[in-house]
């Protein structure tokens, strides 16, 4: 049995469609695809280190101390929320783009440290 052209095409399509590789990229997937790297800006205006992971790395922030970061991995940060105690209370965001970010104490709970974009 021969597999014609138009059946060989046609097959392939099929499969294409049954993966969903027609449907749309976003924005994020494309640009790690595509090798793009995006950059930030990190700051610890809280009085204690503050240890967090960026897309799976680990790494300590002094106080008053300004990190520049830039990954291919997409931008996701994770840092434990909660500095009183050893229980790990996380908390995650995925970064924008060539902003400006920085860990701050939550103004009702002053064990509580937050992260805002700044700029």
């Amino acid at each position: 049995m021969a597999i014609t052209k138009e059946k060989a095409l046609l097959n392939n399509q099929s499969i294409l469609q049954n993966f969903a590789l027609g449907e749309e990229i976003d924005e994020q997937a494309a640009e790690i695809i595509s090798g793009g790297y995006e950059k930030f800006r990190i700051r610890n205006a809280t009085s204690e280190p503050i240890g967090y992971t960026m897309d799976g790395v680990e790494s300590v922030i002094q106080p008053g101390q300004e990190q520049k970061i830039r990954t291919d991995l997409g931008g996701s940060i994770k840092f434990d929320r909660d500095t009183r105690d050893r229980v790990v209370r996380p908390r995650g965001y995925d970064l924008s783009d060539a902003q400006q970010y920085e860990f701050q104490p939550d103004p009702y709970n002053s064990n509580r440290i937050n992260l805002y974009c700044v700029g």
